[in-house]
């Protein structure tokens, strides 16, 4: 590869690395933001009412505490005192989806005032568990294809928040694992169709291949359990 064309692909990198960081960053504002508006009417309240403390429920899987974090730091930073201005309540599932549904229906049951969620399982649990409280999604891929929300114009409901509309990411990654590997001709697509977000992204990712004249095969992994036979499964396929 010419010197001048490997340079270029690096500083491309880069500046793709920078604008993700950049974007992550404003997501992670717009959460807190809108975190922070609905807390507002009751700490106004709290004025009035020393007692009443806002309840925010925190709905994850197996990598949302650092993502709590982010929002305790953040809504520090916006002058809210955890147990005087609001207090947080944790419920991971891990890596266990169908755990979601009782962990949302539990969240409902300790009666928070708002429930923030990371990643799609999340939301859609959250969405089904209330229709009243509202919820923050973070994360997670197209609201609309996984049936959060109406349309991005007009979702409805009381669901707001931010998502990881990757759908043009799925052609891309196809194409530069073409481009460094031009023999490639079959690919294997490790995901979990437990999860709403991971089926619309597989979705995605079937349309590139084809477009590419890739072979895909899908290797589907739930647990931890699953990952030792579908290795097993890969090398004897042969795919990449």
């Amino acid at each position: 590869m010419p010197v001048n064309k490997a340079r270029k692909k690096v500083l491309d990198n880069r500046q793709r690395t920078a604008v993700n960081r950049v974007g992550m960053a404003r997501k992670t504002i717009i959460v807190l933001w809108l975190v922070a508006l609905t807390l507002a009417p009751f700490c106004l309240a709290e004025a009035q009412q020393p007692k009443k403390v806002p309840r925010i429920g925190f709905l994850g899987g197996a990598s949302a505490e650092n993502n709590l974090r982010i929002l305790r730091q953040g809504l520090r930073e916006l002058g809210y005192v955890e147990g005087k201005n609001f207090t947080v309540e944790y419920l991971s599932s891990e890596a266990k989806f169908d755990q979601m549904p009782v962990l949302a229906a539990e969240l409902v049951r300790l009666k928070v005032d708002v429930i923030v969620t990371q990643g799609t399982p999340a939301a859609v649990a959250a969405k089904n568990a209330t229709k009243t409280i509202p919820i923050i999604m973070s994360g997670g891929t197209d609201p609309v294809a996984t049936g959060l929300v109406q349309s991005l114009a007009r979702p409805g409901g009381n669901i707001t928040g931010v998502t990881i509309m990757n759908e043009e990411l799925a052609g891309k990654r196809l194409e530069l694992l073409k481009e460094t590997s031009p023999k490639v001709s079959r690919l294997g697509v490790l995901w979990n169709s437990a999860n709403p977000g991971a089926a619309v992204v597989f979705k995605q990712t079937q349309s590139a291949a084809q477009e590419l004249s890739l072979s895909l095969q899908s290797l589907d992994v739930q647990t931890v359990a699953d990952l030792q036979g579908t290795f097993d499964a890969v090398t004897r396929s042969g795919v990449m």
